[in-house]
């Protein structure tokens, strides 16, 4: 299982995370979102348990020109 981590004031709304993975991001006004997500202070978490979605996660936050996402093993 991985947790998923998205700083949202970081976030620049370049949409590339959402045109990579739109099965977990999303645009939502000049923000990406992580969809289904609970907030932790700041920060938008979700948790995935396969390895196809870590890996999906993991291609969003390497394509993310700013450093706001982030996967945990």
């Amino acid at each position: 299982m991985a947790k998923v981590v998205h700083v949202v004031k970081d976030c620049i709304g370049c949409g590339a995370c959402a045109a990579i993975s739109p099965e977990f991001w999303e645009m939502n006004g000049d923000k990406s979102h992580l969809k289904g997500n609970r907030m932790e202070g700041e920060k938008q978490v979700i948790e995935v348990k396969d390895e196809k979605s870590v890996k999906a996660n993991k291609e969003a936050a390497n394509s993310c020109p700013v450093p706001c996402i982030f996967v945990e093993d």
